[in-house]
């Protein structure tokens, strides 16, 4: 059992749980309503959503194993009480797994090309599997570049499922409603630009939080290069910048009169982010922004599950 639990804490399971999560809200929440009203999406479309998705977790797996494989050093000095490759796990099974997994994502990504033409995907999968591998060896060590790479990852989680469903080539039962492929882009635009800036906050602070194992280990990340002072003003800029989006957002669907929608966004998104600035500008020790990193999880999940507004208000 032990080793059962060990290898969940090696896949991150928590992590792959939110993945999940967030296109499963994004295809029923977001893409249905929107595209279809009331109606259902037929079987062949619901089969392919759920490929695209394991595909998600799969190489989100693969990422997360091949990291702990190369940060065996790091990890002795950050955080020595929750390493499993080299205990529990062996780095050839740690090598195994992330093989296994690389290649079952890259080939349901092919897979759902065979089926609706739309190659975008496989190649897209077999990218990141790549993009992955070099950030654990190479780019999570340069200044800033493992930070964008890690956010935009995670926006495509978002994004890829609305390339999924535009390029759908199936017998539909009934029309997509007028308009709707532009408010789906826009509504993909902006869950995708809220995990990119989201995500590149909270890498940052992790950045800071890691500074002894990285600064010995000779990583060049923001605190370490430009110091944490630096580093707590580029991350004040692009909460300011998030700020400015839900409010816009707010201001949206308070035109619509969309009560609860604005309700949601204003205290379950808007408020915490205002706190995390508060926080941020409060931070001086490694325990400060641990609790920061605690506080912007919260928000992604509160983000994610405001999906479901658009299941009622679409």
């Amino acid at each position: 059992m032990q080793k059962l639990a060990d290898f969940f804490k090696l896949v991150r399971w928590p992590n792959l749980v939110f993945i999940a999560l967030t296109q499963v809200l994004f295809f029923y929440c977001v893409v249905q309503p929107v595209m279809f009203g009331n109606l259902y999406m037929n079987r062949e479309f619901h089969i392919l959503f759920w490929i695209l998705c394991a595909s998600s977790v799969f190489i989100a797996a693969a990422g997360y194993v091949i990291n702990d494989y190369f940060d065996l050093n790091i990890d002795l000095v950050n955080k020595p009480g929750k390493m499993v490759v080299d205990r529990s796990i062996s780095r050839r099974w740690a090598i195994f797994f992330h093989m296994f997994f690389s290649f079952a994502g890259v080939l349901m990504g092919f897979y759902i090309g065979l089926q609706n033409g739309n190659w975008v995907i496989g190649f897209a999968n077999m990218g990141c599997v790549f993009v992955l591998w070099f950030y654990s060896t190479t780019f999570k060590k340069k200044l800033l570049t493992g930070n964008i790479l890690i956010s935009l990852l995670t926006a495509w989680v978002v994004f890829v499922v609305y390339l999924l469903t535009i390029h759908q080539q199936i017998d539909l039962l009934h029309p997509v409603q007028p308009g709707s492929h532009q408010k789906l882009l826009r509504l993909a635009l902006l869950y995708s630009s809220f995990a990119f800036i989201i995500t590149l906050i909270r890498e940052v602070v992790k950045d800071v939080e890691d500074m002894d194992g990285d600064a010995k280990y000779g990583c060049k990340t923001m605190p370490i290069v430009w110091g944490v002072p630096f580093s707590k003003v580029f991350v004040s800029i692009w909460l300011v910048i998030l700020l400015v989006l839900l409010f816009i957002v707010l201001f949206y669907v308070l035109q619509f009169k969309m009560w609860v929608a604005a309700l949601y966004n204003l205290v379950l998104i808007i408020a915490p982010s205002a706190y995390v600035v508060r926080l941020l500008l409060k931070a001086n020790r490694t325990a400060d922004f641990t609790k920061l990193s605690k506080w912007i999880k919260a928000m992604i999940f509160t983000g994610i599950l405001s999906m479901i507004l658009f299941k009622f208000f679409a």
